[in-house]
């Protein structure tokens, strides 16, 4: 069973997580333009080796509109007199709803003047330099995000993943801050870098099709940083909220070290959260932050072949025989929307003589609860059947083939001796769409070609 094993124990932020990741592809520079040619707002993606105690890795710089998102840690208590030790240095933060420990940091020896979508009134600017420096900042809500986020040439998988990261952010966000999430803002830069993070994250994930994703227990941190509301402790508001139920330490090392960003996409793609399996590891990535410590501040991704003995399923069943096509059909879809791995049904008969349907959904275990809540909320059953089991599957990778109508992918399974390939529907639909042609004219091209 192909096996992830996310090691986590000096955190994780999202690009990090986007470089460990990285690292276990073949074609990382074709990943980066692919980054680069969505046409995410602002934003350029790039990739560069990166040394921390010796180590090599990879780091990912998200730029928005020439910015990069910088997260400043409360190393100690400053006299008033000695508050700005660097003259050319100044520190301005913004007043937002998303990643509120995060603000910016510029390097530059004049005034900036702002001029934003909602009033703040607490920048502090102490250099009186006659220069100015414009630079204007907007702010989107969720539904902002979905509209940018469903316009993205990405696989429907990957839309739906990363909108399952970005609302379990929202979510934190909303309870931190105590407000509903329809009144979130979130800032311009903090958001365009996070939706690119996860889009980064769910995409390579995507490509990589683990089986089973295993992490660490998570190293947070501990000490101060500094928001827009003053200075709060380590781990930040929302990313306590997000890795509530999962293994957190705060260990020796000052500094934040895991973000809402890098909380969100562990709670969503770990199976679960623990020591290192059996593995037998075939490639190893070192995604790299941009602070220094004592210890080399990465996250380490290792993919190799496990016994399978962590591929378990929840199969949870019910029978219906008062219910029309259409509901159960809107039934199965919600299931799917929230990450079943498969929902089926099989035509029963009940007692005195009814015909119905029996309901089956397949999930990850850790899902569980997940489905039962939606069962119970979509269809009329009473009650729900459970059965624990554990699945043999092939591993699969995802391959691009380059053809006279375009980039194709194939998707590859092999294990047990076997070796099976089929082309993305998607793609081969969109070319038959395109062309007039058939299904399998399309495939007979595409082979000769």
């Amino acid at each position: 069973m192909k096996t992830l094993y996310l090691e986590c124990n000096m955190g994780a932020a999202g690009d990090m997580l986007m470089a460990a990741l990285l690292e276990l592809i073949e074609d990382k520079q074709g990943f980066i333009d692919r980054m680069n040619e969505l046409g995410i707002p602002g934003v350029k993606v790039i990739a560069s080796p990166s040394v921390k105690c010796g180590i090599q890795g990879t780091h990912v710089s998200v730029i928005v509109n020439g910015e990069e998102e910088e997260s400043f840690d409360i190393e100690h208590e400053h006299d008033p007199e000695n508050s700005d030790e660097h003259t050319n240095e100044h520190l301005h933060e913004h007043k937002d709803y998303y990643n509120s420990e995060y603000h910016h940091e510029h390097a530059h020896g004049h005034v900036h003047e702002h001029n934003h979508t909602h009033e703040h009134g607490h920048h502090k600017h102490e250099h009186n330099q006659d220069h100015k420096h414009e630079h204007e900042h907007h702010h989107t809500r969720l539904y902002d995000i979905e509209h940018i986020v469903s316009h993205l040439d990405l696989p429907e998988k990957v839309k739906k993943d990363v909108m399952a990261v970005y609302n379990l952010i929202a979510e934190a966000e909303s309870h931190a801050h105590g407000k509903p999430v329809t009144e979130i803002h979130f800032h311009e830069v903090g958001t365009m870098d996070a939706v690119t993070d996860i889009v980064g994250v769910c995409l390579l994930m995507n490509e990589i099709a683990p089986d089973y994703v295993v992490a660490s227990p998570i190293h947070v941190g501990y000490g101060k940083v500094r928001c827009s509301h003053g200075i709060l402790p380590v781990p930040a508001p929302a990313t306590a909220y997000i890795l509530q139920g999962v293994p957190i330490y705060g260990g020796a090392i000052r500094g934040e070290l895991c973000t809402p960003t890098g909380a969100a996409l562990l709670k969503h793609f770990a199976d679960s959260f623990g020591p290192m399996p059996v593995m037998k590891v075939s490639r190893i990535g070192y995604g790299m932050g941009k602070k220094d410590f004592e210890a080399a501040n990465c996250v380490r991704a290792m993919l190799g072949e496990t016994n399978g003995n962590n591929n378990v399923v929840a199969e949870l069943c019910c029978n219906l025989d008062d219910m029309t096509p259409e509901a159960i059909g809107f039934a199965i879809e919600s299931l799917f929307e929230a990450g079943a791995l498969e929902v089926y049904t099989v035509p029963i008969g009940m007692k005195k003589s009814r015909p119905g349907i029996l309901l089956c959904v397949m999930c990850k275990v850790k899902d569980k609860d997940k489905m039962i809540h939606l069962i119970f909320k979509h269809t009329t059953t009473l009650g729900i059947r459970e059965n624990i089991s554990q699945r043999y599957t092939l591993n699969r990778t995802i391959s691009t083939l380059e053809t006279p109508y375009g980039p194709v992918r194939q998707k590859i399974s092999e294990g047990y001796g076997v070796r099976k390939s089929k082309y993305e529907f998607d793609d081969i639909s969109r070319i038959a769409k395109e062309n007039n042609l058939s299904l399998t004219e399309v495939i007979k091209f595409i082979e000769e070609a």
